[in-house]
């Protein structure tokens, strides 16, 4: 009885978290409640009246198609570049010991601590200075360089965790370098991979400040939705974008949580 009460929180916490998770999720619900509004130019609570037109006319828009099309390019690119990449850093990082390596490590997950707009500029003048024209690659260039720190991170715990004795195990048996990544260490890090090849998916799909230093002309999603904002054609067709947007970030978000929450539980861990 004693224990049912202390594992019981507290009123006063449990109104602190609700209100907590009020201020940070209301916003969200306000974009998706303005997504079926009858208003075209404002804002007014409550909406005047509820439709299902700006869905149809979100559809129709050969503008929002392009910027959707462009973003998806770029985060499945940028996700591939990021896999190999980050793993293969991680790898080195994690199952070598040699002179530096924490600040490899650094080095490695500094591009995600940066202010965006640092990684910007830095990328920019990167791009003048070698007379590389801004397009599609510098977009994708852009963003896997903070893709690459997600996939890291994820991979470089894992690899931490994967008990060597197995990769001993398995050369012993006489298998190659290649057989022993693809029998042992591959599906022992492949939710992993998979957790963090999803945030970084998700992350380069809704990312505004490096693109806008690396896009050039082009428009990804969260770029033709920052140019709406400021010359508004049909608001409501905004919101309904962003509630795309939240849908197609949030999903690989929970995706990843549910692989990786039990990721203390791997193959030779321990042993």
């Amino acid at each position: 009885m004693r224990s049912d009460r202390l594992d019981r929180a507290p009123l006063p916490l449990k109104i602190s978290a609700c209100l907590g998770l009020l201020f940070l999720h209301l916003p969200i619900l306000l974009i998706f409640l303005y997504a079926f509004t009858t208003e075209e130019k404002s804002y007014r609570f409550p909406p005047p009246g509820l439709t299902l037109q700006w869905f149809a006319v979100t559809w129709n828009r050969p503008d929002v198609w392009a910027a959707l099309m462009l973003s998806v390019k770029v985060a499945s690119l940028a996700t591939a570049i990021a896999l190999v990449l980050g793993t293969l850093c991680a790898a080195a990082v994690s199952r070598s010991a040699f002179f530096g390596r924490e600040a490899v490590s650094l080095l490695v997950i500094l591009p995600i601590a940066l202010p965006g707009i640092i990684t910007g500029i830095a990328l920019r003048s990167a791009f003048s200075m070698a007379d590389i024209p801004f397009s599609f690659f510098t977009i994708v260039l852009g963003h896997a360089t903070f893709c690459i720190v997600v996939v890291y991170n994820n991979a470089v715990a894992r690899f931490r965790r994967l008990s060597g004795s197995l990769v001993e195990a398995s050369m012993d048996l006489g298998a190659d370098g290649f057989q022993t990544f693809r029998y042992v260490i591959l599906p022992n890090i492949a939710t992993a991979l998979l957790a963090g090849g999803m945030l970084a998916f998700a992350l380069s799909f809704d990312e505004v400040i490096v693109t806008t230093f690396t896009a050039g002309q082009q428009s990804t999603l969260p770029i033709w939705m920052l140019e709406e904002l400021i010359r508004p054609r049909q608001r409501p067709v905004t919101n309904v974008v962003a509630m795309v947007v939240v849908l197609v970030t949030l999903l690989p978000i929970l995706a990843a949580y549910f692989l990786t929450r039990d990721g203390d539980r791997i193959a030779g861990a321990g042993k």
